[in-house]
This record gives C-alpha cells, sequence and structure tokens, in this order.
C-alpha cells in the first residue's frame, strides 16, 4: 500500500506559508454529496487552506493563484480533476498550484494512518491531554479528517483518520464484522479461553485469535513494562469499550501495555515510530 510517512507535531492548522486568510469549519462530513465529483478550483483551494469558499475565490480574483509554470488562474470555476493523463486517479496524483509563490497541493480526500502514542487521547480536543488530532495537523485535508474508532488514553497503535464518511461506515459498522488485533503486555499469564466468555455487563466478545506470543514475535509499538510476565496477541470483531483489558481481566490476568497492530486490512507498520503519520491511498469497496 503506497504511502508517504510524516512526523506528527502539535500545533493548530494553518494555510499555506505567507498565506493570510480567514479560516472556516470543516464541512459536514455525515452528508455524502458535499464533495462534488469533479471539484471546482475555488473549492479544492477552500478544502486545502482551510478558509471559507469567498475567501478562496478572492485569492484567484487578486491573481495570487496559478499553476507550477506561472499561468496565473482567470476563472474561479476551473475545473480540477486530478487527471494527469496516465491512468493515476486523483488521489494519487492531485492537481498542485501555487498561492503566492508557496506550492499547495489540493487533495480531493484523505487517508491517514497514525501510530498513536501512549498518554495521547483520540479527541479533536481536550483541556488535559495532547490529542491525536494535533499529531496530524500537518495531512492533508487536516481540518476535514475524523477518526475511525478510538484508542484509550493509555493505548497505542493504529488509529486511522479519514474524510469519507462512506469508509468509517465501512470500517466501524457492527455488521460489517471488521477484526481487529491488538498486542498486550500482562502482569500474569491468562486462563485458556474455552470460546464463550461473558464479561460484567454481560457482553460476550468475539474473539477470533487469542493467543501468547514470544518477545520476539512483539510490535515494536507494544511498550512492555518491567513487571510484564506474558505477552499475547488477541484479534476481536467489534470493538466494545475497554473490551481487549475486560477479557483479560476476565480470563484472570492484567493489561499493563496494549497495542493496536491492525483494524482490517490496514497494519501498523513496525517502522513507523510513535506519532508520526502516512498518507494511504483510499481503498476502493469491493463490487457486490
Amino acid at each position: 500500500m503506497n504511502a508517504t510517512t510524516h512526523t506528527g507535531k502539535t500545533g493548530q492548522a494553518r494555510a499555506a506559508p505567507g498565506v493570510h486568510i480567514e479560516q472556516r469549519d470543516g464541512p459536514d462530513l455525515s452528508n455524502p454529496g458535499y464533495m462534488s465529483p469533479v471539484p471546482r478550483l475555488t473549492e479544492l483551494l477552500a478544502r486545502n487552506l482551510g478558509v471559507s469558499k469567498t475567501a478562496a475565490a478572492r485569492l484567484i480574483e487578486a491573481g495570487r493563484v496559478c499553476d507550477t509554470s506561472g499561468s496565473i488562474f482567470a476563472d474561479r470555476r476551473t475545473l480540477l480533476d486530478g487527471d494527469q493523463g496516465d491512468g493515476a486517479t486523483p488521489q494519487d496524483v492531485p492537481p498542485v498550484v501555487m498561492v503566492d509563490g508557496k506550492t499547495v497541493t489540493l487533495w480531493s480526500r484523505a487517508l491517514i494512518l497514525l501510530h498513536k502514542p501512549v498518554g495521547v487521547v483520540t479527541a479533536l480536543r481536550d483541556p488535559l491531554h495532547l490529542t491525536a488530532y494535533d499529531l496530524i495537523s500537518e495531512a492533508p485535508l487536516f481540518h476535514e479528517l475524523r477518526a475511525v474508532g478510538r484508542l484509550d488514553l493509555e493505548t497505542s497503535g493504529l488509529l486511522l483518520w479519514t474524510t469519507e464518511g462512506a469508509l468509517v461506515q465501512r470500517l466501524t459498522h457492527p455488521k460489517r464484522r471488521v477484526p481487529r488485533t491488538y498486542q498486550a503486555a500482562l502482569a500474569r499469564p491468562f486462563r485458556p479461553f474455552q470460546g464463550d466468555l461473558v464479561l460484567d455487563d454481560g457482553h460476550r466478545p468475539e474473539v477470533a485469535d487469542l493467543r501468547p506470543i514470544s518477545r520476539g514475535e512483539a510490535h515494536p509499538g507494544l511498550i512492555i513494562p518491567p513487571a510484564a510476565s506474558t505477552l499475547a496477541t488477541v484479534t476481536i470483531v467489534g470493538g466494545a469499550y475497554h473490551e481487549v483489558r475486560r477479557l483479560f481481566a476476565a480470563l484472570g490476568s492484567h493489561v499493563l501495555g496494549l497495542c493496536r497492530t491492525s483494524f482490517g486490512d490496514f497494519t501498523l507498520p513496525p517502522e513507523l515510530p510513535a506519532g508520526d503519520w502516512r498518507r494511504l491511498l483510499i481503498p476502493i469497496p469491493a463490487a457486490r
């Protein structure tokens, strides 16, 4: 899967360097029709600079937007589909323009894989903790990105962010039965899983795989405290509140460290440091 790695940074999103324009809120991602199939220059500028369409139109009308050869865009209604004539899709080779001499890549959609560190919350904002959203502030279409599921404060690992509401639905709806795999560092060995387990709230976790692993099999993203005596991998279908931690507690153990290593077909690259992210290509749904 093609990807580009970036280092996560804290702070607020900003327009391209040297471009000073008013900010705007992100679009309504619950509306599947918010994005045109072939977006206009004004729309793509607004979305990628994080400004209103009016502000983007004013940039064009002022002659501040040109292509990479220096030709100024005269019409704000110019259509840009990213087609480079080589069969690539717009998400592979997005259009590139210059705004006040600064390069701006005009993404139409985005999928980001973040290696969330321990101590970071899955939220857009939080008064007490650093957020996972802070770490992707330099990602394409940052203002529109929303998390695919969540990881709790003390869990590290794979956390997806996307602009695509349909993709979020495909990955998180219970009917889709998308598996998630975690590695855990445990305080003591766990009892064998007998195939049916009821948690304290009556929930029955659907466990596809549960077994001990060696330290050599541990993902680099799993933090292993000195007190850990056992390592395990577990794949569950679904994602109830603190399900993995409660599962091991019900089996007589206690989680000291937890890392999500895969979500459906997406896996956490072992070489991706905690706090860094990669842009991924958005998968095309299989034909029914």
